[in-house]
């Protein structure tokens, strides 16, 4: 079947792609031929390079125990296992505190990193997740008015009689006291990582791990600062509690349990062009119908309010960007709204270019969740296997013996003679059987 493409390449000139044929397989018959892959048509070049894109994501889901759930199996995947904590010499044999540390550090990574490569492991992941949800549970509860008491503290200022009203809300401690339970594992998991991880530096470099520096840090800040009472120590503290905020960026730690949500931030990364592409076509939009709008609006003003202010509510054009994107992004507060004929005209054209412009990007974003969930699950399904097949080394008389020679193919379009290298391909391909035209 990949052959009737060839025999029309060398009949037309012209090199197109099968749909329904693998990649790599496409790829492997180009290479026995001679052919280069810069000779396929511009139709069908993203159809050519889709199995590469497609290989360049499998690598993301290269772990396979993050995503099947299956216990490592035994023997030789071991070192495979090893290499993929990022750890190759696990295996290492050496006596001493050495090789102590050589055996230690590897499994307590994986208790911690790998949630699916032992039971133990497997409870480790479940009391993080407990204690994520549990952390999050409580920073939502802080904010709400039952645990939360107003306390007077009115102070007389020594100069004179005035009297100066001063509330401060206390937090019910009880919620003080869970959130230090969770931050003291979060500090544990986090120093045990620090201390096992196999590459310092990468580990440092991590946005997630970064985040839980970050996250564990202002409590504390916050408990080493509570005996305090001078100025700059309250200052402090109330910063601190402003920047508690970061604590609910923990649940982006679910993404090591949760391949949905990998797949999620996988997208959201190799869909950057096409997010920009939508903020760009949102900017224009925003900028042509805000300067429509603020025009439209003056028809029609009265000659003794020249500034239309009594008129309209648009009163200059960068009043109108917040109505244009409230207004393209199909919202529709209603704080703004046209009063004219030829407002109400700008008004329709603007909803209908909003919805024009946030849909045409859509469908790209849309296919690439697609592809990376179908990679990961696909990923989750297949059997692991216990030994891969590894083909023999090619023989004289094989067709990819002179495979490595096949950078200087000839292109067969204009004509020329293959000499050299090539001469040596053809005589291995008639002793094989198949003879290029």
């Amino acid at each position: 079947g990949v052959f009737a493409y060839v025999l029309n390449y060398y009949r037309t000139g012209k090199l197109h792609c099968p749909a329904d044929v693998c990649g790599p397989l496409f790829e492997e018959e180009l290479a026995f031929w001679g052919i280069d892959e810069t000779d396929v048509e511009p139709c069908c070049w993203m159809t050519y390079r889709q199995h590469r894109d497609a290989e360049e994501a499998l690598d993301i889901f290269e772990a396979p125990d993050l995503l099947t759930g299956e216990p490592p199996p035994d023997g030789d995947d071991d070192d495979l296992a090893a290499k993929r904590l990022g750890i190759e010499d696990v295996g290492a044999t050496a006596e001493g505190k050495g090789g102590r540390w050589r055996r230690l550090q590897p499994r307590v990574w994986a208790l911690f990193e790998d949630p699916y490569s032992s039971r133990a492991a497997r409870f480790i992941a479940f009391a993080s997740l407990f204690f994520i949800l549990v952390s999050i549970t409580t920073f939502c509860l802080e904010t709400h008015e039952a645990f939360n008491t107003i306390i007077n503290k009115t102070e007389q200022v020594i100069n004179g009689t005035e009297t100066v009203l001063q509330y401060e809300i206390e937090t019910d401690p009880a919620l003080t006291y869970v959130e230090g339970v969770c931050v003291v594992w979060f500090t544990f998991e986090f120093l045990v990582r620090v201390v096992f991880s196999p590459n310092k530096l990468e580990f440092i470099k991590n946005l997630l791990n970064i985040i839980d520096f970050v996250a564990i840090l202002p409590f504390y800040l916050e408990v080493g600062l509570s005996g305090l009472s001078s100025k700059a120590a309250k200052d402090v503290l109330g910063f601190l509690r402003v920047v508690r905020f970061v604590r609910i960026l923990r649940i982006f730690k679910l993404t090591r349990h949760f391949v949905g949500l990998r797949v999620l931030g996988h997208t959201l990364r190799a869909s950057t062009n096409e997010f920009l592409l939508l903020i760009i076509f949102l900017a224009l939009g925003v900028l042509i119908f805000a300067t429509m709008i603020y025009y439209a609006e003056r028809v029609g003003a009265q000659p003794n309010d020249p500034s239309a202010s009594e008129h309209t509510q648009f009163k200059n054009i960068p009043i109108g960007f917040w109505w244009a994107v409230v207004t393209m992004t199909t919202l529709g507060y209603g704080d703004m709204y046209p009063r004219t004929w030829s407002g109400m005209l700008v008004g329709a054209l603007c909803a209908l270019a909003g919805v024009l412009t946030i849909a045409m990007p859509v469908p790209v974003i849309v296919n690439n969740f697609g592809m990376y969930y179908s990679l990961a699950m696909a990923k989750q399904k297949l059997p692991r296997k216990r030994k891969k097949h590894i083909p023999p080394a090619p023989q004289a008389s094989s067709p990819t013996f002179c495979k490595t020679d096949l950078n200087m193919a000839c292109n067969s379009t204009q004509g020329d003679i293959c000499l050299g290298k090539d001469n040596q391909l053809m005589e291995h391909n008639r002793s094989s059987g198949r003879t290029p035209l």
